[in-house]
């Protein structure tokens, strides 16, 4: 008996038909001679180490097409099979930014829940997860929904005085920084910095702000996270005609901000107020015809070795900030020097580097791959592209 001669009223006693006779067509006749299949272990769970290896990454996945359920994936890009370089996963609602504490074993996520999942009353959080578990472990919501919403950011959720405070930047279009006693999990201050944005690692325990003038504000914190007193420094660049990335690679204390066309912005953060330092160009003098910019999501991330890795594309001009890069440059910070350029196997929209001694370069491809490089040499390991993830545009190393 054929599908079709069952037509449009499929019942029971049809299937049964259908099954009978593939059977005695000895399509499906039961086999008596297997051994029964084992007994299934139900239950069981697993747990990460208590100290995440240096090669290891945090992935995000914004996940575009449902951010409400975008997801940060723990990952070993090293280990031989995809089973064995997943590690684990967690939930991350609403593209919010993470960090992590190494010393507490936490890891902080920036959420934001409606009561009727894509609508009614908003309630922003961070959630505490567990980093043996990835399971929550506790959260603390927001006085009022206002937290940053947009593409993650390496200095918009920062950890400060031993991972005692986090501070967390708010945009409403009204910007302002958050800080959270991690010990008694409250929000203890809410900083108002009108008209300039993100959380630059100032001193022992304030922070620098970039804003809409060209100009930095430095705010100092005691130890209970209140606010001693703000420093407005004087514009550095011209916002109409020299922009800058809000996305500065720090290394020992200074920042290096990267305008759009090649400049490096020199600022000390190591004191209690930030100075303006020493500007110079990225690209050399006799390459400068070729138009290489800094451009990508995520552009520059350092090691643990005084370098800067930054993303470049040749051929740039106004509007190409963010285009994907083509090479990675390197740079010793101290000496102003690059030290190596990286050929990418596929173009790259970010770029992340491990805390490890010999450090490794993870970058998000434009094919929403990852991409692993050993970053002292340059060589192309592998790609990873199928871990499940759609979007992922930002990638973490731990230091």
């Amino acid at each position: 008996m054929l599908f079709s001669e069952c037509g449009k009223a499929l019942s029971i006693l049809c299937l049964a038909a259908l099954v009978s006779n593939a059977a005695a067509a000895g399509n499906n006749a039961p086999r008596t001679d297997l051994p029964p299949l084992p007994t299934e272990t139900t239950g069981r769970s697993a747990t990460l180490p208590l100290k995440y290896p240096n090669g290891w990454f945090l992935v995000q996945d914004m996940a575009f097409q449902h951010m409400l359920d975008g997801r940060v994936v723990v990952i070993d890009p090293t280990a031989d099979s995809e089973p064995d370089q997943f590690k684990g996963m967690f939930n991350n609602s609403l593209i919010g930014n993470i960090a992590m504490s190494r010393r507490r074993h936490e890891i902080y996520s920036v959420e934001t829940f409606y009561s009727r999942g894509n609508r009614g009353k908003r309630t922003d959080t961070i959630t505490i997860y567990d980093t043996r578990t990835l399971s929550p472990k506790g959260e603390m919501v927001y006085p009022k929904p206002k937290r940053f919403m947009g593409m993650p950011e390496r200095y918009a959720l920062v950890l400060r005085d031993n991972d005692n405070l986090l501070l967390s930047f708010n945009f409403t279009p009204e910007t302002s920084v958050s800080v959270i006693n991690l010990d008694t999990r409250k929000f203890v201050n809410e900083v108002e910095i009108p008209g300039c944005a993100m959380i630059y690692p100032t001193g022992k325990l304030g922070f620098t702000s970039i804003c809409a003038d060209g100009a930095l504000l430095t705010t100092d914190l005691d130890k209970n996270g209140k606010t001693l007193k703000q420093t407005r420094l004087d514009p550095f660049f011209d916002t109409d005609k020299s922009p800058v990335f809000e996305r500065p690679a720090i290394v020992n204390g200074t920042a290096y901000f990267f305008g759009f066309a090649g400049k490096v912005h020199t600022v000390d953060l190591s004191g209690r107020v930030a100075r303006m330092g020493k500007t110079w160009q990225l690209v050399p003098a006799n390459e400068r015809g070729d138009n290489w910019r800094p451009g990508g999501v995520a552009i520059v991330d350092t090691d643990t070795h005084g370098h800067f890795y930054l993303l470049m594309h040749s051929g740039g001009h106004e509007g190409t900030q963010n285009s994907p890069g083509t090479e990675v440059w390197v740079y010793d910070a101290a000496s102003r020097q690059r030290i190596n350029r990286i050929r990418l196997k596929t173009p790259a929209l970010s770029v992340a580097i491990s805390g490890d001694d010999k450090p490794l370069l993870l970058a998000s491809n434009v094919n929403m791959g990852l991409d692993l490089y050993d970053a002292r040499t340059g060589k192309w390991l592998k790609t990873i592209d199928d871990m499940g993830m759609e979007t992922p545009f930002m990638a973490y190393g731990l230091k």
